[in-house]
């Protein structure tokens, strides 16, 4: 980087001076104004101020912001110097300061840039973390919980044929929770495809034979990283409501296009859902909050002759 910039500003320097021989010699009657030779020359002294400052804040925080505002400063310097030593000519020629501005303006313009850049990458690192720190408060936590509040049962003096079961199933749905924020942090993270991932999470979902799910993943459909997680959770939640209520026995997710738009499916031959359940239901509420959150849409239909096809259709 640093070779660039002097690469770049030895360019701009080279073009500067092979400019500046075509500039004619100035007369004695054309002499700068003192008011205006004073004027400038506080410019001039002010782009120096602006010059130290920021390279001062740049040494002490290192500040990416701060090192191209020290740059463009440096440039403003120079052609302030420039137009106090050189009197103004007419506005048919372009000086060698005229140049130097517009390379303080490029400094300028190219700090800003990198600054927003930066900006929203630390806004987006931010929305990551309270997401994952709401995602393990929602779906690990809440196992743990369980875990401890059995063994709290089992120290109490509660019966092991009574606890024992309690305890298995949470200890099982931890360990699946835990494998499936693995799964979704390291596909949304990009460290593994997002379709392999939810294919091993189905195949961890499924391994009891309770359930047989069809993934069919349209490879023309493109998810963000936001969508993807929101995906991750979509998916199982949907599952885990056709393995409790539907009494289905096979289910098909399908994530693809439909008339243009992407859309999640999730269809199974069990006997279907009424209104109430639908309201009442957490796990639907939370499949609906997910779609919102992604900007997407969410219905829940009962097919006809049994079974209930949920659907989110993602934003364009």
């Amino acid at each position: 980087m640093n070779r660039s910039l002097a690469l770049l500003l030895t360019a701009v320097w080279t073009i500067c001076r092979g400019l500046g021989g075509s500039v004619p010699v100035l007369s004695p009657d054309r002499a700068q104004p003192y008011l205006l030779t004073a004027a400038l020359a506080l410019q001039a002294l002010l782009s120096l101020a602006a010059l130290v400052g920021f390279g001062l804040r740049y040494r002490a925080h290192g500040e990416d912001l701060d090192r191209w505002l020290a740059l463009g400063a440096t440039m403003w310097l120079f052609a302030e110097l420039h137009a106090v030593f050189t009197p103004p000519l007419s506005s048919d020629y372009v000086s060698q300061g005229d140049f130097l501005r517009l390379v303080s303006y490029g400094f300028l313009l190219v700090g800003v840039w990198r600054a927003i850049r930066a900006a929203e990458f630390g806004r987006a690192v931010a929305e990551e973390r309270a997401r994952v720190a709401r995602e393990i408060h929602d779906g690990l936590a809440q196992y743990l919980f369980a875990i401890s509040t059995q063994t709290s049962l089992l120290a109490g003096g509660a019966g092991l044929d009574r606890v024992l079961p309690r305890l298995q199933e949470a200890a099982a749905a931890a360990q699946q929770e835990a494998r499936f924020a693995v799964l979704a942090l390291s596909s949304a993270g990009g460290s593994a495809p997002f379709d392999a991932a939810l294919n091993r999470y189905v195949e961890f979902l499924t391994a009891d034979g309770q359930l047989d799910v069809d993934l069919e993943i349209d490879r023309d459909v493109e998810l963000g990283p936001d969508e993807q997680i929101e995906v991750f959770r979509i998916v199982p939640e949907g599952l885990a409501n056709v393995r409790r209520h539907a009494d289905a026995r096979r289910a098909t997710v399908l994530i693809g296009l439909r008339d243009g738009q992407r859309v999640v499916r999730i269809v199974d031959d069990g006997r279907g859902i009424d209104a109430e359940a639908e309201t009442r239901g957490q796990g639907l509420r939370n499949i609906r909050t997910r779609a919102t959150t992604i900007g997407g849409g969410f219905s829940l239909l009962n097919k006809p002759g049994g079974g209930t096809s949920l659907e989110v259709t993602l934003r364009a």
